[in-house]
């Protein structure tokens, strides 16, 4: 297959004739990488099972993983789910467009390869101009995990797609940096109690407003295991967003933050034959870097003040390491399991190869 064309859009005001041949990719059993507000995405038509399996094939991804569902309008929901509650659509009325992906009972014409297999479905409707009207130009829902390799840190800047697989996909349009930065939140309202599989922008405080009840939280949900039998959503049995090179999580445990700063010190000491680098706040950084100076590689994720700046740094922070040179460890501060940071550390778990606690 010849390298992807890519095409830069307006994100807000994009062209309705990029649109239109995207779309067009689309309905031909082709795909088509476009930004959402959260990461990038590889569509492909729903309910074209050789185009679905297409995304697997080019992703790499296992057949057990689901896709998301994209759809533009709660009218749309009920193209690829069934037995959907009054008051689930009532809740949706006042989250959608947004980062909040619902799993559902699935439609029995929607192909079962969209969900493993599984009688569910993982649905949301995405807060991004581009990603709206591609799907409304096609007229159909969209099946669209994140345009990488599966097990990469997830793309949230069309360079990113380019470098996991401009070779295998039709197109590629560019609206610039993604805003989020991590992917949405997934909720399962099919069980018996209502959970959290997947953390993301939408908290746990704003998915109770939104529904008027509280979200289970599970170890799973926030990125101690990698295990799941049958997971109905994506980014829950495997390993996800993990850079190339060795990425150690040092995380706070019980100790206080002087204690904690001297123990990842004392780390990136130890490792100074092997030139560590080091993913952390620039608060930390700062701290860090006064008492050993530049023999380390620093790579700043955002003020530990602004989670939503670290969140939408992650990525691109996680693809930068393996560019370094002379690099084959790094470690990453850990960051407060509150709001976003729920979300943040879900990633960096699911992306360390080793976990250190600090006590």
């Amino acid at each position: 297959m010849p390298r992807a064309r890519v095409v830069r859009v307006d994100p807000i005001r994009p062209s309705e004739e990029v649109l239109e041949e995207a779309a067009g990719v689309l309905r031909s059993g082709g795909l088509v990488a476009f930004p959402t507000e959260t990461v990038y995405g590889l569509g492909a038509d729903a309910f074209n099972s050789e185009a679905v399996l297409k995304v697997f094939r080019v992703k790499r991804r296992p057949l057990d993983n689901p896709l998301i569902v994209h759809v533009s309008s709660l009218d749309m929901l009920h193209q690829v789910a069934v037995d959907v509650p009054d008051w689930v659509v009532r809740a949706l009325s006042n989250a959608w467009p947004g980062p909040l992906t619902v799993v559902l009972k699935r439609r029995a014409d929607l192909p079962a390869v969209v969900s493993g297999g599984l009688g569910t479905v993982a649905v949301r409707c995405p807060a991004h101009p581009v990603a709206l009207k591609l799907i409304e130009a096609l007229g159909r829902p969209v099946a669209a995990p994140s345009a990488n390799l599966a097990g990469r840190p997830s793309p949230t800047r069309a360079e990113h797609v380019v470098e996991d697989l401009g070779d295998e996909i039709d197109l590629i349009i560019d609206a610039g940096e993604t805003f989020f930065g991590v992917e949405s939140t997934v909720v399962d309202l099919v069980s018996p109690r209502p959970q959290i599989l997947r953390p993301g922008p939408v908290g746990p405080e704003e998915l109770e407003k939104v529904f008027g009840f509280q979200f289970y939280l599970t170890p799973l949900t926030r990125g101690f295991s990698t295990y799941i039998e049958t997971p109905p959503s994506p980014g829950m049995k495997y390993r996800h967003y993990a850079p190339s090179k060795k990425l150690v999580l040092v995380e706070k445990g019980s100790c206080g933050f002087s204690s904690y700063l001297d123990f990842l010190i004392d780390l990136l000491r130890s490792y100074s034959a092997e030139s560590p680098a080091l993913l952390a706040t620039r608060e930390t950084i700062d701290e860090i870097g006064m008492k050993l100076g530049a023999d380390i590689a620093y790579i700043a994720l955002g003020s530990r003040e602004n989670l939503f700046e670290v969140a939408k740094n992650l990525y691109s922070s996680l693809r930068s390491l393996d560019k370094l040179d002379k690099i084959s460890i790094a470690f990453s501060e850990s960051i407060e399991e509150k709001g976003l940071g729920l979300a943040i550390m879900n990633r960096l778990r699911k992306a360390s190869s080793e976990r250190l606690v600090c006590k």
